[in-house]
């Protein structure tokens, strides 16, 4: 009598460890088929192309699957990206996700060594990395003796940040895209457009009003080499002068 109950014990646990592999199968079945993700939308990304941005979030066995993800990345974002502060998942369906980048506010870098430092609009190095990345110009210039990681570049005059940040506003305004802009310690600022060079001298009053004219002037010095003079205006001429190299 007692051999038997131990039996129907053992065929009791067995037959309920059976149903609870079977559910636990059929649940990760559910969740595999239902919440495979189809759909992913990226918003924010600039340094960085969606592509990248899903292989980033989407990495490892799971990556494809929104219920993990979503306790993934559940009150925390995604840290420790180049060029990114932060970004975030949002689960909008079973498969359908969104991605949204919150990129560092780079405005410039200096190339220093073999290495291309990105700084922010308050001056500060927020990336060191081999690799040029396209959009963001060259910084030229600036005097300076050492630099770190994450400090303010040790520049005479921090003014120089704000005019830097006002420039590539404009730049980016009117959809110009300067190779690399020297900052005189005088004030004056020049251009470079491949090889032609813009020098804006130092009026911050009539910035924009200069800027505002290169889309019609750079396209007619596409094929020229030389430096476009616009640091006043010539009343004589009624125009700007062009120096060819």
């Amino acid at each position: 009598m007692q051999v038997y109950k131990s039996r129907r014990k053992i065929f009791i646990i067995m037959a309920a460890a059976a149903v609870l592999l079977t559910a636990l199968a059929g649940a990760a079945y559910y969740v595999r088929e239902n919440y495979t993700i189809h759909t992913v939308y990226v918003e924010g990304n600039v340094h960085y192309t969606e592509e990248e941005i899903r292989e980033i979030v989407m990495e490892g066995p799971l990556g494809d699957n929104s219920l993990y993800l979503s306790m993934k990345y559940k009150n925390r974002g995604i840290e420790g990206v180049p060029f990114v502060d932060v970004m975030d998942v949002s689960i909008l369906a079973p498969d359908t996700i969104k991605i949204t980048v919150y990129e560092k506010a780079v405005i410039g870098y200096i190339q220093y060594l073999d290495s291309y430092m990105y700084f922010d609009k308050d001056g500060y190095v927020v990336e060191c990395s081999s690799v040029r990345t396209m959009g963001i110009p060259q910084i030229t210039g600036l005097v300076f003796d050492h630099l770190v990681v994450g400090e303010a570049l040790p520049v005479e005059n921090p003014e120089v940040f704000e005019n830097i940040l006002n420039v590539t506003k404009l730049l980016k305004k009117y959809e110009l895209l300067s190779d690399k802009i020297y900052f005189h310690n005088s004030g004056e600022v020049t251009l470079y457009f491949g090889n032609v060079k813009v020098a804006l001298g130092n009026e911050p009053a009539r910035l924009e009003d200069k800027l505002m004219l290169l889309p019609e002037f750079l396209p007619n010095l596409a094929e020229k080499s030389g430096t476009l003079q616009m640091q006043k205006y010539d009343e004589d001429t009624g125009k700007y002068t062009f120096q060819p190299e």
